[in-house]
This record gives C-alpha cells, structure tokens and sequence, in this order.
C-alpha cells in the first residue's frame, strides 16, 4: 500500500505487513495506512482471517517517542485498536524480536498472539514517566491476570515468549517460520468456526482479585516501595486496580485520561529526557559509525579488590573471559572468593540459575604474574587513587601488554594523560571510570585523554554496551564530570553540618528531593576512607570526614561513620558522638550553630553543582548538558523524575538559579557561589541548557 504498509494474500488469509525501520515505531507515517488496510481488508469477503506481522528485526516496539507531548494526529493507537476489535474473522498477531508498549496494545487488540521462541512482550511506559494509554492497563489484567500484569506494568519488564505463552498473553510460540504458522494458526481458527472473544470482553481472570482487593493492595503497596517519589507506578496501579472496579469502557477512558496527565508532567518530560539523553551519548566527535572498533576477546583486570572484583564481574557478565591479577595468591584468593559469593547471592535472590553462576565462574582466570596478560586485548587497571602506584602498574602493562592492547585506568580523579604518558603507547591509553558497586551501577566513563587514539574510544564504547553499561566520553580534568560535581555539592555538606545541620536532616532533605540516599549516607556506604585517602593525597582536609577516619569510623564496613550500624545492620541510625563532634569542630572554627531550612540545603548543595556542570560544559570537558545529566542519573543516583541535575537547572529557571547562587556568594564568600559564565549569559538572555 506504501512504503511502511504491505498487504500480501495466502489464500484467503490475509497478511499485513508493518514495514517502518528500525524499531517499526507507531507513528502517523505507520499508524495512516495500516488504518486504512484494516478498514479494506475488514469489508473484503475473500479474506477469511488476518495476520499482522512485520519486517526487519522486530514487531512494534513502541510508540514514535517524538511525538508524545504533542497534537495527536488521527488515526491513533486507540482508533487502530477499535478497527481491530470489529473484526468477526481470526485476527492474529505475530510477534518476533519484541512486541513493547504501543506494540504490545496492539496485538491485544487481535484475537490471537503467536510468537517466535525469542520474542519479548512487555509494557515499560512506567520507565518514561508514563503508563499504558491505549488499554494496555485493562487487557494485560485479562490475559495475565491483575498481579502477574501489576508486575509488568509497575517494573516495565518485558517476559519472554515461553512465560508469555503459559501465563495466557501468547497462544502459541513457533521456534521457526513465523509467519508461516500465524498464516496456519489463523486458517485453523476460521475453519473451526469459534465464537471469537475479543481481550477487553475476557474477565474470567479477574473474578478472583476482584473478590480480594485487600490482597491486591499488598501487592501493590509492595511493589510501590521500590519506586518512591515517582508518580507513574502509581497511576499504573490506579490503573489497573480500575480493572477490577470499573466497566471496561470507564477505565479505558481513565486510563487515556491518566496517560495525557502525565505527559504533560515534568517527571515524564525529565524521564524521555534521560531516554534520548542515553542515545545522544554515544554521539562522539570524530567517533563515526565507519570508524571499526578493535577486536576485544580477552580482558585483563589489575586489582581484585571491591573495586575490580566489580569490573571483572561486569565483563564476565557480558561473556568475556577475565584475567583478574593480585599482588599476592593471599589477596587472590580472597577477591575471587567474593567474586563467587556475590554470585551465590544472586542464585538466593532467584536472579541467576547454578548453571550460569558456573559459567560465569569459568570465565575467570586468576594470576600474580603480569606476563599472564600477553593475550589481554584491554587491560582495565583498578588498583588505589595514588598516582605513584598507577604509573607503576601502567609501566608493568607497558612492557607486558601486546601491540594494540588497550590500557584502561579506572581512575576517579588522576591525570589520565599524565598516566599515559609512562608508557610508550600513550594512544592506547584512556580512562574507564566505573561506578561502585561496578558489577551493579551502569555508567562508565570513557575518559578521552589528549593523544587516545579514535578507535580506542570507539572500542570503549563498543565494550562497555557489551557489558550493559552507559558509556559517556568525557575529558580530562580532575574527578572528571561527576566527581568534580561531587566535590562542588560535597564541600557545602560539611558546612551545613558546622553551621547547625545533622547528618540525619541533611539526608533527609535529600531523600524528600527523590534521592535514594543522602550525602552522608552515601558516604558510610562507599567508605569515608576512600575520600580521606585521596584528601591526602592532595593536601585536602574535612572538618569533620577527616576525624571520624581517624577514629576508625570509615562507615558501613567498620559499623561506625556518619552514622552507627550495630550488629551489622545497614540501617543507619544517628550517634550522639557525631554530633558532640560537629558542635565541637563547629566551636572550634567560630560558628555560631543556627536552624537550617531543608530549602537552605538543597540550594547550598545542588546550585553549586550545577554551577561546576556549567563550567564543565564551557571548558568542553563534557560535550553536551545532556550527558551530565546521564552520567548523574546513572552513576549517583540524581533523581530520575528530576531528569539529571542540568534538566533540573532548567525546569527550576536559570535565573532563579543565578539569583540564589549570588545570595549565597554575598552571604559567604565562596568561590563555588560564583556563577560561571555560561551559566550567567544563559540566564540574562532567557536561555537553556537543553537549548544549547
């Protein structure tokens, strides 16, 4: 019919056929002339059944994001869903690759679903900001039934086609010819005669839950924890609990009615956001997509501390073989030990089988011997933050490493190029910046040193969506994108404690902001080590970090930090010693302690952050305000329905930003208070970050 519609005939089934590369996204280009086959194909006496099916590597995956937010243009999903619903002939989705979200409606809409064996279905709206809004949350329920659809909808996370297939969303899984047996599928139910049953006049699934909305509420209420703060998995769960109370057409109209209330919001704005944040990432100067990458097979790591035991992890878990050195079969053993309970809790969690804890084990090679990493095609260094240490081992990799290897330093703040240059390779040289726990957080920082060659970023970047990470390429400075920020926010948390906050408010000011913890409870997690170390290696001092240290007190691992964890909890509670502390350091240095507001708080901690995210950005250490924000979300936890700290600056307003950065520059004198350029100019002339 035209270039994204097909229509082709076996017989007298009909076969529609969705043709809109690369993702077959419902857009108007798409959603217009399927309409108009379906209307064709609906009056043709000669088609006894339907399959709708499509080219390329996948089924609709989704609604055209770029459109959301907009006039919608007719036809829509819903107009497409109610042509579908006329049909008194076998109507047959066939899915392959992935049917999600708008995708997944749809084929709710036929009277049948067959799928390839490694198909997905699932509705992940929620992870937009938004739910299902052409009855995604009224169908699910009765297919799947209320909690199994509850799940998916709130988590976002796609099943595959055999659970599919036995918790009723698809009627049969073919494991080759697709199409073919759709063809045959839909020539058997024309032939049998069925009555045919559209999915929105199916309730025998929901008798059960409607007869126990107590229980449904536990489920929910459950599920709900793990996304505070976020006003989508709660319209999810509206939603769907509106399944069970309402008449179909009432919650259909609910539920588009919730849809276009959260589009219109700013987390859902915040969350798409993120999502074509993600994608602009991988965009590099000089990195194009007929640059080719170097062949990485084997991967050395220096260091099986917490730190490298997670990064060789990472790449185990994308199927590459590791060879994880130590200085000593002692620290060996015992890094590879860790390596094996972190995989047994994840079999106790149900989120891995033995079989593949096994596999993953025996991927792992470990040595004492850097000779052993002659074979190593990258060779990711994770050893203390002290540069003296670093060049050592980059000189023992220099002289070990094969021609073409790649030397990656896991670095959170050092001299990229200053490490690169003991070597005799320096192009090969880059920094690969993990987040902790690095089998767990997703970003990675691809730290482009002066003389890093462009296919040795390229292959970073390949590695690292290998292995499920977010790569952002960032240069060098010191603590680079997100560290340097850090330190902006860091240093005014200390202050607020001497001038008359606690531990316990200030996180409290951040966790009501949507943080999953604050500052200081961040810190007893990762280690006050960690910090007092690299202090020290700059000449650095904290008032009140540096003491505790002294005192043993380096968080979680000791029991004792910012906060106490008796017997091994990981529940903070406060600690009267901490406190007689900071009123002595605060005696100490002539602070008069006085009531601090939680607005006090977050302006002195984030508007200085955003401040230094605006210097990055005039110095080119970042590319884009986007990529701050990725690497925020990703690697610290900043709020996703705040979408990063520079999206957050512009739904705030740039001048009122400004405003409060001079308050606090009048008030104390600080450098950080002092608004950089960009962002100044940004503010007087009405200007954005996203906009720039």
């Amino acid at each position: 019919m035209n270039e994204t519609v097909r229509v082709d005939r076996d017989g007298d089934i009909a076969i529609i056929v969705l043709d809109n590369p690369p993702v077959n996204a419902l857009s108007f280009s798409l959603r217009a002339p399927l309409a108009t086959a379906l209307e064709e194909l609906h009056d043709d006496p000669s088609v006894k059944g339907l399959v709708l099916a499509c080219a390329g590597r996948t089924f609709v995956a989704g609604a055209d994001i770029t459109e959301f937010g907009k006039p919608v243009q007719r036809p829509h999903l819903p107009d497409l869903i109610v042509l579908l619903e006329r049909y008194r002939k076998p109507t047959v989705a066939a899915i392959h690759g992935t049917a999600l979200g708008g995708g997944l409606e749809l084929a709710m809409a036929c009277h049948f679903r067959v799928a390839d064996a490694g198909a997905k279905f699932g509705l992940p709206e929620v992870k937009l900001g938004l739910l299902p809004g052409a009855g995604g949350t009224q169908r699910l329920p009765r297919l799947v039934g209320p909690a199994k659809a509850l799940r998916m909808i709130v988590s976002g996370v796609p099943i595959g086609a055999r659970e599919a297939l036995a918790e009723g969303l698809a009627d049969a899984v073919f494991d080759t010819d697709l199409v073919g047996n759709a063809v045959a599928f839909a020539r058997a139910q024309s032939t049998a005669g069925a009555t045919l049953v559209n999915v929105r006049d199916r309730d025998g699934k929901l008798t059960a839950a409607r007869a126990d909305l107590a229980g449904f509420d536990a489920e929910a209420a459950n599920l709900l924890k793990r996304s505070r703060g976020l006003d989508a998995p709660v319209f999810c769960v509206k939603s769907v609990r509106n399944a069970l109370t309402m008449s179909f057409s009432d919650a259909l109209a609910t539920e588009r009615n919730y849809f276009f209330e959260l589009v219109l919001g700013d987390q859902s704005r915040a969350q798409r956001h993120l999502f074509f944040a993600e994608r602009e990432a991988a965009k590099v100067p000089g990195i194009g997509k007929d640059l080719a990458p170097r062949p990485v097979r084997r991967i050395g790591v220096v260091g099986a501390g917490t730190m490298g035991g997670g990064i060789a992890m990472s790449f185990a878990n994308g199927g590459l073989p590791v060879t994880l050195l130590e200085v000593s079969e002692e620290a060996l053993g015992k890094g590879l030990a860790t390596i094996a309970k972190n995989y047994a809790i994840s079999v106790s969690r149900g989120s891995l089988s033995e079989a593949e804890k096994a596999k993953r084990l025996a991927l792992f090679t470990g040595t004492t011997r850097y000779a052993d990493f002659a074979d190593c095609d990258l060779i990711v260094e994770a050893v203390f933050e002290e540069m003296a240490l670093k060049k050592d081992v980059f000189r023992k990799l220099d002289a070990v490493a094969r021609p073409g290897a790649i030397l990656a330093t896991n670095t959170s703040y050092l001299d990229v190029d200053d490490i690169a240059a003991v070597t005799g390779r320096p192009g090969d040289v880059l920094g690969m910046h993990f987040f902790s726990p690095a089998n767990v957080m997703r970003l990675v920082e691809i730290v482009r040193g002066k003389r890093t060659a462009p296919d040795v970023i390229a292959t970073a970047i390949g590695v690292a969506r290998t292995i499920a990470k977010v790569p952002v390429v960032v240069g060098v400075c010191h603590g680079f994108v997100g560290n340097r920020m850090l330190a902006a926010r860091s240093d005014e948390s200390e202050a607020l404690l001497l001038e008359g906050a606690t531990p316990e408010q200030v996180d409290r000011a951040f966790t009501e902001f949507g943080w999953p913890m604050g500052p200081f409870q961040m810190y007893d997690l990762a280690g006050l080590d960690i910090g007092w170390r690299n202090r020290k290696s700059l000449g650095r001092h904290a008032a009140i970090a540096d003491p505790l240290c002294e005192q043993g007190r380096y968080g979680q691992k000791t029991g004792r930090g910012f906060y106490l964890y008796p017997d091994g909890s990981r529940t903070p509670q406060p600690d009267l010693e901490v406190a007689l502390l900071i009123e002595a350091k605060s005696r100490e240095a002539g602070i008069s302690r006085r009531a601090i507001s939680e607005t006090e708080i977050l302006e002195r901690t984030l508007f200085p952050m955003i401040n230094e995210g605006a210097k990055i950005l005039e110095e080119g250490i970042a590319q884009r305000a986007s990529d701050i924000d990725t690497i925020w979300v990703n690697g610290y936890g900043f709020p996703v329905g705040k979408g990063g700290p520079m999206f957050y600056a512009d739904l705030t307003g740039l001048k009122a930003i400004v405003d409060r950065l001079g308050h606090w520059h009048a008030k104390t004198g600080k450098a950080i208070y002092q608004p950089s350029t960009l962002l100044r100019e940004l503010a007087q002339g009405g200007g954005s970050f996203s906009a720039r």
